[in-house]
């Protein structure tokens, strides 16, 4: 049986919540959502740090959005999730986690799409 908190648990809550965020999408924004690679990580490693990645940070978006031309430089596109920051920022309780998985992974998907963080905070996913 996973202990609850244990990254295992983390992980398993947060492919439901993603699964089911994306299942809420319109139709025509699932495609696109589901194109974009999630990492799970506890927090962020030591060169997200060192590049000035706060090491509370929640989640990430690396890549070029959908509103981006593309780069001589481009990195592969994908969303990083900060599972024990998660949790730690939900206070450690699983349905405030939840909520959090969603928020996060819906922000860091706006960014994809091209939304900056003021169209994201009107959106409520800041």
């Amino acid at each position: 049986m996973m202990q609850v908190g244990s990254f295992d648990h983390l992980l398993m809550v947060a492919h439901e919540e993603m699964a089911t965020a994306q299942g809420e999408l319109p139709e025509a924004l699932q495609t696109g959502a589901r194109s974009v690679p999630v990492t799970f990580e506890p927090s962020p490693n030591t060169g997200f740090v060192a590049d000035g990645i706060a090491p509370d940070t929640l989640g990430l978006f690396l890549g070029e959005s959908l509103a981006d031309g593309p780069s001589s430089h481009p990195q592969p596109t994908q969303i990083i999730l900060f599972l024990e920051n998660l949790w730690e920022f939900a206070g450690t309780d699983e349905a405030a986690y939840r909520e959090e998985i969603r928020i996060t992974y819906l922000h860091e998907l706006g960014h994809y799409f091209g939304m900056d963080e003021d169209d994201l905070e009107a959106r409520g996913l800041d």
